[in-house]
């Protein structure tokens, strides 16, 4: 009966969506404050409806109700209680209903953290998001019904994809969606204010912290998405340029160039257009990866759907989105002031800069990822652009972002002094080199352009802190004194130096592990010793293990440094039963910010094993930079100026400061 109500439950949800879809729409038309305020009402409801739902599909899956045809086909028994709860999101109809929940979610936040924008504007944004949930959930309940029956219920379930049993895909996927769907409220924003036709600074303060939120939240899931592949899947590598991999860094980019571009909006009211248009792109970047992910398009482990029926529907609510969206602006742009007008050599300027590389970049990944498709439609072709075309354009283009990043921040508003912004670097520009240089000398060398990556690197991140140390004024006032004006600083100013600190070490070790790294594969034999990275890897053969729905072999190999064991790895491979599908676990051993990743292959005829041997220097560099720019988000959120519904300081009446003065 308890699936039932959740089912009905997002029938209600429809019923609720319909009428915020309408009715605040209306009412911001006739100015009808009864029928605005409907919106944050309607936008309570329908995520309390939402959630119940989906905590009825989560409760399927603990009591494993085999009875649930979704439960069915991705749960079994003896699956850890953590694999349960992330199989409700590692199927095509959770995994929708998920990215439905934090849709009607961020919903829910507008509704309680916006009460101080204007009724007409809080009423259209909510229901412009209520139009993306009626849809989805149309989808759903037409197309993707989590909650269909099977009569007789079977007696075990079929399992959940055993490369999807691991802690990084409970954690992943509501991240990557907490970014993905977090766009939607800039898109509804942008929306909304198209259809009053009045953009302001005041709008851009509006819409800055859910643009940060939701680019917070995405580097964290693009990142966890990047580890996890690169420990499960056994391949030693960290980024593929898959088109799915894709999917989420087309938004990332383009909700880059979003957050700056609201910057120099709210300062300066300049780009007031370029704002609005980012602000449609980023989230019809989101629903193209929604459509490629989701549609059977691809085919990978993130892609559960192969219904083409799903992939018309997804498509069809993409052209609606989209089309609509841009429809509107076009309609809408002309009658938009342009706003204020800056020097080419300034801030504005060097934002304007990041805009259009990360755009043509953003350009540049959309071409390489749908081109294969649009070929293969057209023609019945089959190419495939992989990471060479990537890395070369994509590359390339980065060369002059990362070098033009820390000249941004010391850069006046509407008119700056280059020459000036060359002598407040010089020092940390001087400081980067000697930090690259020795970087280089410690590795014991290698392609003399690695130099040059490396010292990008160190530039990022020793060139992050330059406007700290110029606002504070540390050369002139002291170190007790610039002391105390850094504490007085915004926080906004911390974490966007943090941010660009974390840009800097994610440059640093993606160089770093792509220069020094190394790779060996080698049959190995019981007592058989190889040596990489500075270390002797030993085999000691092989041990038999049995874990809670699995079997699996595990390949033992002692490390030594100097002739003195240091430390012991284990890599196996998994049979997991009940799918009768085979996995490979890479046996992991971290040193410092290092890794020596171990991954066994095929057994031979010999008696011996194919074993591959990977030495990633500072590999962990290129997450733990991305965990620095979340960081930086999250500092960033917490300033009073930026957080999520700051209210309004209250202003003393007219009269009673009058009287006070007399």
């Amino acid at each position: 009966m308890i699936i039932e109500i959740g089912h009905y439950a997002l029938v209600l949800a429809l019923a609720t969506s319909l009428i915020v879809s309408v009715l605040p729409v209306i009412g911001a038309r006739r100015g009808d404050v009864a029928m605005m305020a409907l919106a944050p009402t309607g936008a309570l409801v329908l995520f309390a409806l939402v959630a119940f739902s989906f905590g009825v599909l989560t409760w399927a899956y603990v009591v494993s109700d085999f009875s649930v045809m979704n439960v069915w086909e991705n749960s079994h028994s003896l699956m850890p209680l953590i694999y349960k709860f992330s199989g409700v999101w590692g199927n095509h109809e959770g995994s929708m209903l998920l990215w439905l929940l934090i849709l009607v979610f961020f919903s829910a936040l507008v509704a309680v953290f916006g009460r101080n924008l204007p009724d007409t504007l809080r009423a259209n944004v909510l229901a412009v998001q209520a139009w993306i949930s009626t849809a989805f959930l149309f989808f759903i309940l037409l197309t993707s019904n989590p909650f269909l029956r099977l009569n007789p219920a079977p007696a075990e379930g079929q399992d959940l994809n055993p490369v999807l049993q691991d802690l990084g895909l409970a954690v992943h996927p509501p991240l990557l969606y907490l970014g993905y769907v977090g766009f939607s409220v800039c898109f509804s924003f942008a929306v909304a204010a198209l259809m009053e036709g009045r953009i302001d600074a005041a709008w851009a303060r509006w819409v800055r912290p859910w643009t940060l939120a939701a680019w917070t939240f995405l580097t964290a899931g693009i990142a966890m998405g990047s580890y996890w592949a690169y420990y499960e899947l056994g391949w030693g590598g960290w980024w593929f340029w898959d088109p799915v991999e894709n999917a989420s860094f087309m938004p990332w980019l383009a909700g880059t160039a979003l957050l700056h571009s609201a910057l120099v909006m709210e300062k300066r009211e300049a780009l007031k257009i370029w704002t609005v248009l980012l602000a449609i792109m980023t989230f019809s970047l989101s629903l193209l990866g929604t459509f490629l992910v989701r549609s059977g398009v691809l085919t990978s482990v993130h892609s559960f759907a192969t219904d083409p029926t799903r992939g018309i529907f997804i498509l069809c609510i993409l052209g609606i989105f989209i089309g609509g969206a841009f429809a509107l602006f076009a309609w809408r742009a002309p009658m938009l002031k342009a706003g204020g007008i800056f020097a080419p050599i300034s801030r504005e300027g060097a934002l304007v800069l990041n805009n259009l590389i990360l755009t043509v970049a953003t350009a540049t990944v959309l071409t390489g990822t749908l081109y294969p498709l649009i070929l293969e439609t057209l023609t019945g072709e089959k190419i495939s652009v992989g990471a060479p075309f990537f890395n070369m354009t994509f590359g390339l283009l980065m060369l002059p972002l990362l070098v033009a990043v820390p000249f941004g921040p010391v850069l006046a508003w509407k008119r700056g002094d280059l020459l000036g912004a060359l002598q407040r670097l010089y020092a940390f520009a001087g400081l980067a080199l000697a930090a690259g240089l020795a970087f280089f000398y410690i590795q014991n060398g290698g392609p003399v352009l690695a130099i040059f990556g490396l010292v990008l690197g160190f530039w990022g991140m020793i060139g992050a802190f330059a406007d700290l140390w110029y606002r504070a004024n540390f050369s002139k006032v002291g170190l007790s004194v610039g002391l105390k004006r850094l504490a007085g600083l915004p926080r906004s100013v911390f974490g966007t130096a943090i941010a660009h600190f974390g840009l800097g070490v994610t440059v640093l070790g993606i160089f770093a592990a792509t220069t020094f790294g190394t790779e060996t594969v080698v049959e190995m034999k019981q007592g058989a010793s190889v040596d990489i990275g500075g270390y002797s890897l030993t085999y000691d053969g092989l041990r038999d293990a049995v874990g809670p729905n699995y079997t699996e072999q595990r390949g033992h190999f002692a490390v030594s440094r100097g002739g003195v064991q240091v430390a012991d790895v284990w890599s196996s491979k998994r049979l997991y039963t009940a799918r009768r599908m085979p996995t490979t676990e890479a046996g992991i051993l971290t040193f410092g910010l290092s890794q020596l990743y171990v991954s066994l292959g095929d057994a031979m005829d010999s008696g011996g094993m194919v074993v591959r041997i990977w030495w990633k220097p500072f590999i962990l560099c290129i997450w733990g930079g991305a965990l620095v720019m979340m960081f930086g988000g999250f500092v960033s959120l917490s300033d009073r100026r930026l957080r999520v519904g700051a209210p309004s300081r209250k202003v003393k009446p007219v009269k009673a400061t009058l009287e006070a003065a007399e």
